[in-house]
């Protein structure tokens, strides 16, 4: 309520805001704010700055937000662990390097261009520690409050402006900041009786470290993960290539030196980089699978060649054309490049044919080039607009379809344009110079092509005697239209396959996560862990001899790493093997189910949407004002979900995943007289017991140029 309450406030009224969405977690809280498409980032950006700026105040352990623009998919594209070199010859406690890894290597990483955000996780940073005596504090009439103020009025320089002596002219500052920590426990918290009473009489500080609140593994390993995640319209190979250049960078410099490397856990742009490869590979198929299928009809390899020579042409001018309305090569575009290329063939077969009619008629090549295409250029044009017209809408679709769409649409109509062009142009012109055409009699060709011609020019016989048949009356003529009709309809109403907004798109990578009830320290959840940890740590690199012979459910693994936080686990796991992944899943889902009192969900990743379940998920939302009736209406659909298929991973965000109200929570109800004669106020109260619990944030250290967070502790 003091935080993201107060922002809602005045973010609600940011111009174009579609959708806010906050969320509250232990230690932090984010606010997701979702604008139109075809909105300026940079504008959404200044509006959303403007708009907090206005927020009055924040506790005073409270950071000032951060404002980033990100991908409307929140995950991250590529993960990173932070390990000190090989028999770590700087003896590093890599955890306690958070400090050192956010000042060096995460400001490096969030200039590079594209980079929106880099999350630091598994570490914790540097923090000065003050332990206070409570018997001691009593025995000197001394209390919480007052070690703070003493701390807050004495850390802190005041400028006393300026005076002029003789010639020059001096700035006046009266400094008070600790200097080390030998200041801060000589620190005068009060005096009694001409006696001072200083903090190492109460007490003492030491610089320490912040309390771990999440740990990060790999292959069995604690590490501290690093996790980047690109800006709205930012092309992920780019990035994650400039990424790479600056880390190989901060690795053979400041990063060695310190004693620490940074190797590559995870990224999504070796699946991008692969359905590349994969539509490119069939796309050369289908491009030769096409000119096979032309040699076969035109029955001459002068004209199979020249009619294939329109291929690259018109791939070249795809890519042109995506290039010039600033798309990327991607897999949907590449698509389309598939899709054109037997469309790109179209026209030169029309204009090819009729040249080799002419030829074979007794034309010269060159007259007959000039005249095959003067005769046929009008229906290539007509042919060629109309394919355009179709896909030309496309490109002004907004929202998601149009970003999916637009591209093929782009790509399809600029080879469809080029073709015309090679076929009214290049086609005559290499015709004409190096077409050779001997008409063969029907039914005397050799070899397998003259099976197939003769197979071919058997069925079109057939064909056409039929064709014959079905026009002689018409009776015969109408029945063969409602036919065609009833058939029609009876496919589009029985045989239409079922209907989704993409495919899976599902990656060889599997989402495994587990939910504690609420209350579950990082502790406990670490003893989960390591108890369902080993099995699948120990077929990383396996041969895969166990899974084949039914010794392990775990298939071989490529990589694996693990993120436990308190009341939570996630297991992301790659196989080696492609065609492992759904076992993997069955494995993990069976491994984490089993244990009691658990809720778990696993997914496989998808390149198409979030890792929450892919674009087959069914998300239902609830609200309401009373969190107590929200949560127990969640959990009546939660348990009818369960029952609506067969196999159904349920999930519960945010948590707690029991959605119930069962977090323990201690309450201390202060009596409010005793309190008002003793003169202590509700905030006293609340800071003391604060600082006697989880430590109280009481002001700030500088050690140099690091700034570094104090904190009171019993």
């Amino acid at each position: 309520k003091e935080i993201l309450v107060a922002q809602e406030e005045f973010l609600r009224n940011v111009t174009g805001l579609d959708r806010m969405i906050s969320t509250a977690a232990f230690g932090s809280g984010t606010i997701e704010l979702e604008f139109p498409f075809g909105m300026d980032v940079n504008d959404a950006l200044i509006r959303t700055s403007n708009a907090l700026s206005q927020v009055p105040r924040y506790p005073e352990n409270v950071d000032e937000p951060r404002i980033t623009s990100e991908s409307f998919s929140q995950n991250s594209f590529a993960f990173y662990s932070i390990v000190p070199l090989p028999g770590n010859p700087k003896g590093l406690n890599i955890r306690e390097e958070t400090d050192w890894v956010e000042d060096n290597i995460k400001t490096r990483l969030e200039r590079v261009p594209g980079i929106a955000s880099v999350g630091i996780s598994g570490g914790t940073r540097r923090q000065l520690n003050i332990y206070l005596d409570p018997a001691k504090l009593a025995s000197h009439r001394l209390n919480v409050m007052d070690v703070r103020n003493a701390i807050r009025s004495r850390n802190r320089d005041v400028s006393g402006g300026d005076m002029d002596f003789g010639k020059r002219r001096y700035l006046v500052r009266t400094l008070g900041r600790f200097q080390d920590i030998g200041e801060v426990n000589d620190l005068i918290v009060a005096e009694r009786n001409g006696t001072f009473i200083r903090l190492a009489d109460v007490g003492y500080a030491e610089m320490g470290q912040s309390e771990l609140r999440a740990e990060r593994f790999s292959e069995g390993t604690p590490q501290v993960f690093m996790s980047i995640q690109k800006q709205v319209g930012a092309n992920i190979v780019e990035v994650f290539e400039a990424a790479n250049e600056a880390i190989e960078e901060l690795n053979a410099g400041i990063v060695e030196d310190y004693g620490m490397v940074i190797e590559p856990r995870m990224d999504d742009v070796r699946y991008i980089r692969d359905s590349v490869r994969t539509v490119l590979k069939n796309l050369l198929i289908g491009a030769l699978l096409a000119v096979l299928v032309l040699r076969m009809f035109l029955r001459s390899w002068s004209a199979t060649m020249i009619g294939a020579v329109g291929i690259p042409v018109c791939a070249l001018a795809a890519f042109l054309g995506l290039l010039l309305t600033g798309r990327t090569i991607n897999v949907i575009s590449m698509a389309g490049v598939a899709f054109a290329i037997g469309m790109t063939m179209d026209n030169s077969i029309v204009v090819l044919e009729n040249i080799m009619r002419m030829v074979a008629g007794g034309k010269k090549r060159k007259q007959a080039a000039l005249d095959g295409v003067r005769e046929v250029w009008p229906a290539v044009l007509a042919s060629t607009l109309t394919t355009v017209m179709v896909f030309l809408p496309v490109v002004f679709l907004d929202l998601e379809a149009g970003q999916l769409y637009s591209d093929i649409a782009i790509a399809i109509s600029a080879m469809i344009l080029m073709s015309m062009i090679v076929a009214v142009t290049l086609i005559p012109t290499v015709s004409g110079q190096f077409l050779r055409h001997r008409e063969v009699p029907a039914g005397h060709h050799a070899g397998l092509l003259g099976m197939i011609t003769r197979a071919g020019i058997r069925i079109g016989q057939g064909l056409m005697r039929w064709m014959e048949w079905l026009l002689e009356t018409a009776r015969r003529r109408i029945a063969a239209l409602l036919a065609t009709f009833a058939l029609a309809a009876f496919i589009l109403v029985t045989l239409t396959p079922a209907a989704e907004y993409l495919p899976e798109g599902e990656e060889a990578k599997v989402f495994a996560r587990m939910f504690a009830p609420p209350g579950y320290n990082l502790e406990t959840m670490v003893d989960i862990w390591s108890r369902l940890d080993p099995q699948v740590t120990g077929q990383v690199g396996a041969d895969g001899s166990e899974f084949e012979a039914g010794k392990t459910p775990i298939p071989p693994i490529h990589r694996h790493v693990a993120f436990v936080s308190p009341g939570f686990m996630l297991f992301v796991t790659t196989p080696i093997e492609r065609d492992h992944t759904q076992p993997l899943l069955n494995a993990l889902t069976d491994a984490f189910r089993a244990e009691p009192g658990m809720r778990s969900f696993a997914s496989r990743g998808s390149i198409f949407s979030d890792n929450q379940g892919g674009s087959r998920s069914i998300n239902v939302e609830l609200s309401g004002r009373n969190l107590e009736t929200l949560f127990a209406t969640a959990m009546k659909a939660f348990g009818q979900a369960n029952a609506l298929f067969d196999g159904v991973q349920v999930n519960a965000d945010p948590s707690p995943s029991t959605l119930s109200m069962s977090q323990p929570i201690a309450r201390i109800l202060p009596d409010w007289e005793r309190a008002a004669e003793l003169g202590i106020r509700q905030d006293q109260i609340g800071y003391i017991m604060w600082a006697y619990s989880d430590g109280a944030f009481v002001d700030e250290f500088f050690l140099d140029d690091d700034k570094i967070d104090m904190y009171l502790y019993s």
